[in-house]
């Protein structure tokens, strides 16, 4: 089996993207799986900056990513936590990945199992 996911994008616009995230583990988890891609977005953006971040999570704690080759973590959604994390008074999270990057946002869950859940709500600045 595998985990029960879900990707939605609330809102694409010129330079913001709103996209929201659940996951049901089986226990397996997820090791940088792309959950935003840019160049499927309104005007394929080579970045993507993180602005804000809602999460919720049960058991399990998740990486957020900046993809590239070696990926670099953008930001942690701690286990067990009702989270919000707001960085527009400092312009965002720039996504400072080097080689490789492909300017997509990837989660891995971190201590995943059977049953544990995360909904995650992105707020990304387009670059």
């Amino acid at each position: 089996m595998a985990d029960s996911v879900t990707s939605q994008t609330i809102m694409d616009g010129s330079k913001t993207v709103v996209m929201k995230f659940t996951n049901v583990s089986d226990g397996t988890g997820e090791t940088a799986v792309v959950k935003a891609d840019a160049s499927a977005l309104l005007n394929a953006p080579s970045k993507l900056k993180v602005m804000r971040v809602w999460a919720m999570t049960n058991g399990m704690a998740v990486s957020v990513l900046f993809d590239a080759t070696a990926d670099v973590l953008a930001v942690v959604a701690p286990a067990d936590e009702a989270t919000h994390l707001d960085f527009r008074s400092f312009g965002g999270v720039n996504n400072n990945a080097g080689s490789g990057v492909t300017g997509d946002i990837s989660f891995t869950t971190v201590g995943a199992s059977a049953g544990d859940t995360y909904s995650i709500i992105l707020e990304l600045s387009k670059s």
